[in-house]
């Protein structure tokens, strides 16, 4: 349903609200941005400034590094994708059976293990002087995570082009001189599968900043002398496994004995209350989205 831009306010706004009404995902998305938009005006107003200076920075590095992180899980699951079918209906079965293999072996690795890997090669690189620049960091571990992540990518890319390639569809235009590549790239996966490969990129953001707060938290203890987590981009991870944060989420169990001190948790403990809201909240959405993405496109 398109807004017809000829119509009055009034008209305009009823047709918003239908369009709400019938996409769940367009509706979860508004409000996602409308909770991180009231957490952000709420910490503003009652939280000191050096953990509001804290939280900003750890919501940015997160988010950014998320986005790269699927836009790069996008760009090497399509190319490898695509490279799979060329190199299995071509001469070069090698080739074919090698990068295979390659794929199996980085699925046998459990991605927070995978994750570990990377962190520990991001402390080196940090320790001898290589990787000083936060965003140098965020890329790193954005790309490690790509790795892992990708591989749902090619998943899918390829079931597509099998798909297809199995109809009439793609021998027809074959015959009408249409290059396999365009058919491939713009007929298959831009034209006839975008919907499933926006619906697997809005489930990649959810896994990516699970993976991504899971790992920071877990490497928040135990590193080397040389290399502290202060060196490292401070993320929703990292900022969560902080003892201030955890001091927070502790004093919301103390509700249970005593509720009236409820009242106080939003105000008294509020930069470990925002970091665990802000991930909760936002996989909570995510899932939304991406279950509307299936509703409205029958995926």
């Amino acid at each position: 349903m398109k807004i017809n831009y000829n119509m009055t306010l009034q008209e305009k706004v009823k047709q918003f609200s239908v369009i709400l009404r019938q996409r769940k995902d367009i509706r979860w998305f508004l409000f996602w941005l409308a909770g991180l938009l009231g957490m952000w005006l709420w910490d503003t107003l009652f939280l000191n400034p050096l953990a509001y200076e804290l939280i900003r920075s750890a919501i940015v590095n997160t988010f950014v590094g998320t986005l790269i992180a699927v836009a790069l899980s996008l760009f090497i699951g399509w190319s490898v994708g695509i490279a799979l079918y060329f190199l299995e209906n071509g001469r070069a079965r090698g080739l074919h059976l090698a990068l295979m293999f390659i794929l199996n072996l980085i699925r046998s690795i459990p991605q927070i293990v995978g994750l570990l890997v990377g962190y520990m090669f991001l402390t080196l690189f940090i320790a001898y002087g290589v990787l000083q620049s936060q965003i140098n960091q965020i890329l790193w571990m954005a790309f490690v995570i790509s790795i892992f992540c990708s591989l749902e990518v090619i998943d899918l890319v390829t079931e597509r082009i099998m798909y297809y390639r199995k109809s009439d569809y793609f021998d027809a235009m074959l015959c009408c001189g249409i290059k396999e590549s365009r058919i491939i790239n713009v007929e298959i996966l831009w034209k006839s599968s975008l919907s499933y490969i926006l619906h697997k990129l809005v489930s990649l953001f959810g896994v990516v900043i699970l993976l991504q707060c899971s790992i920071d938290f877990i490497i928040s203890v135990g590193l080397s002398t040389d290399v502290s987590l202060s060196n490292f981009p401070v993320t929703l991870g990292s900022l969560l496994a902080k003892l201030d944060s955890k001091q927070d989420i502790l004093a919301m169990g103390s509700t249970l004995v005593n509720p009236m001190y409820a009242s106080q948790i939003l105000f008294r403990h509020l930069q470990g209350v925002s970091v665990a809201f802000i991930i909760v909240f936002t996989l909570l959405c995510v899932f939304q989205i991406a279950d509307g993405l299936v509703r409205q496109y029958d995926l």
